[in-house]
C-alpha cells in the first residue's frame, strides 16, 4: 500500500501579476477593500508581500512592513471558501516568523471591533490589545474604530 501525499500550500512572493486574484479575494471578503494601488505600492515599497497558494489556487496573502525593529501587519486575508481551515493561522505564523527573522521585536496590527473572527485568531496566537484608533476604518455608517494589537517576538 502506498500513501498519497496531498500538496502542501506554498508561500510565494506577491507579484503584480497576482493582483487580479488578490483583488478578487479582497473585494469578496471586505466591505471596504484595499485598492489595487495599495497592493502595488506595497510591492514597490519593498514591503514583505506574500501569497499562499495551493497549486494554482490563491488561498490568501499578507502584507508586512518592517522598520526600526518593528513589524506592522497591514493586511492578512484568506479567501472566503478557505476560511476556518487553518490557513489563517498558518499564514499568521509565516508572517510573524518572517518578522522575527528580519529583526523585528514586536508585530503590531489593527483590527475592526466588528471582525470577531480575526480577533479570535489574533488572541489565540498571543496578540494582546494595547489601544484604540478612533475612526480608523471607513464603514457604511461613517467610521469604525480599530483595536491595536501587538505580539512581542523576543
Amino acid at each position: 500500500m502506498s500513501a498519497v501525499l496531498k500538496d502542501a500550500p506554498q508561500l510565494l512572493p506577491m507579484r503584480e501579476s497576482d493582483l487580479a486574484e488578490v483583488m478578487a479575494i479582497e473585494s469578496a471578503i471586505y466591505s471596504h477593500p484595499w485598492t489595487r494601488g495599495s497592493f502595488a505600492d506595497s510591492i514597490h515599497a519593498g514591503y514583505e508581500c506574500r501569497c499562499l497558494r495551493l497549486g494554482a489556487e490563491l488561498l490568501g496573502y499578507f502584507v508586512l512592513m518592517i522598520a526600526a525593529q518593528e513589524a506592522h501587519l497591514l493586511n492578512l486575508s484568506i479567501a472566503g471558501p478557505q476560511q476556518r481551515r487553518g490557513h489563517g493561522s498558518g499564514l499568521l505564523r509565516e508572517a510573524t516568523d518572517l518578522a522575527r527573522r528580519l529583526g523585528a521585536r514586536n508585530v503590531f496590527l489593527e483590527v475592526r471591533p466588528s471582525n470577531r473572527g480575526a480577533q479570535v485568531l489574533y488572541t489565540r496566537f498571543g496578540f494582546r490589545a494595547i489601544g484604540t484608533r478612533r475612526g480608523y476604518y471607513p464603514a457604511h455608517s461613517g467610521r469604525e474604530d480599530a483595536l491595536v494589537l501587538t505580539l512581542p517576538l523576543a
